[in-house]
């Protein structure tokens, strides 16, 4: 019978659009005037979007949002109720739910993936907490740091950026295509650890980032702030098939 690690790190491999997302708590009213009810309206609605354009990870990260900063930081309690909100909506699309830096919520919402970075807590003790059956990703802004990841087995994949300067990682220096190029060379062959590039990527520019040798992304605003979100995700998708 194949395990849970398994079925989580084969789908990982198969995974080309992964899409980062904040709680949409600012964006509740308007959801509930569209008819979403529950808690977290706003959010269950992007994500069902999303999810229904074709994206195959979906992480919680409300850091730097229009709600944590008008609202306050969302706080460990509510993270899991959005999780769970989440959770619903990516079984019924067979996504994986991914957790931002905290191992203890990533065990308690059961989610699939946990994404830390490189001030975050070490990879080592992320996977004691987390144990063998969640899938756990690093962010890399250098060559070094690609480096150890893509020869770090305790790491399951890992992003190079960001590409491009972005508002959800304010005073980050972007390293640009060249550690997405240095990423393509390090990590040889279909057998090498899956990778993402991320950082200011959309329609616009996703042409540059695959011919710099990247085949998976991550996103935000893409889709986020797109109009129609669904159709933004499935030309990503399709761009990246």
């Amino acid at each position: 019978m194949t395990s849970r690690a398994d079925r989580l790190r084969a789908r990982l491999a198969d995974a080309r659009l992964y899409l980062c997302i904040d709680a949409r708590r600012h964006l509740d009213d308007l959801a509930r005037e569209q008819g979403w009810a529950g808690e977290f309206p706003a959010l269950r609605r992007d994500v069902t979007a999303a999810l229904a354009g074709g994206v195959d990870i979906v992480q919680l990260r409300d850091k730097n949002s229009p709600g944590d900063r008008d609202l306050g930081p969302l706080e460990a309690g509510h993270e899991l109720r959005a999780l769970a909100v989440m959770r619903e909506v990516c079984d019924s699309h067979g996504a994986l739910l991914a957790v931002n830096d905290r191992a203890d919520v990533a065990v308690a919402s059961g989610a699939d993936v946990l994404h830390v970075g490189q001030d975050d807590l070490p990879v080592e003790w992320a996977r004691r907490i987390v144990g063998d059956d969640v899938v756990i990703g690093l962010s890399c802004h250098a060559a070094d740091e690609v480096d150890r990841a893509a020869a770090n087995p305790q790491l399951d994949y890992f992003c190079t950026g960001p590409v491009w300067p972005t508002p959800t990682k304010p005073g980050r220096v972007a390293p640009g295509p060249d550690l997405v190029r240095h990423a393509a060379g390090t990590v040889v062959g279909p057998a090498g650890k899956p990778w993402f590039a991320i950082g200011g990527i959309d329609a616009t520019n996703l042409a540059e980032v695959l011919a710099a040798g990247a085949t998976r992304v991550v996103v935000v605003r893409a889709v986020t702030g797109a109009t129609d979100p669904t159709a933004a995700a499935r030309e990503l998708r399709a761009a990246l098939a």
